[in-house]
């Protein structure tokens, strides 16, 4: 679960600056997915912290959440941004 959240962090950009995230045309609130994702994933570290251990369906919900934000971030043009 640590690794899940590890490579989560490091391919949603979590750190735009709200203006670059909040576009005109969205298909999806980009901002309200981030705030979705980051909290699941500061929930799973405190729980983890914890000592709760993870079951597959935990980490394949996290994993499929994950990739869905994913989605909708790249269609509006997020993760490009990103990168430069």
């Amino acid at each position: 679960m640590r690794n899940l959240i590890s490579e989560v962090r490091a391919t949603i950009p979590f750190g735009l600056p709200e203006a670059q995230v909040c576009l005109d045309s969205c298909q999806g609130c980009s901002q309200k997915l981030l705030d979705y994702l980051e909290a699941e994933l500061e929930s799973w570290e405190q729980r983890l912290d914890e000592g709760i251990v993870p079951n597959f369906g935990d980490l394949n919900t996290l994993a499929r959440s994950s990739r869905k934000v994913y989605r909708v971030l790249q269609s509006n043009g997020l993760i490009e941004k990103a990168r430069q």
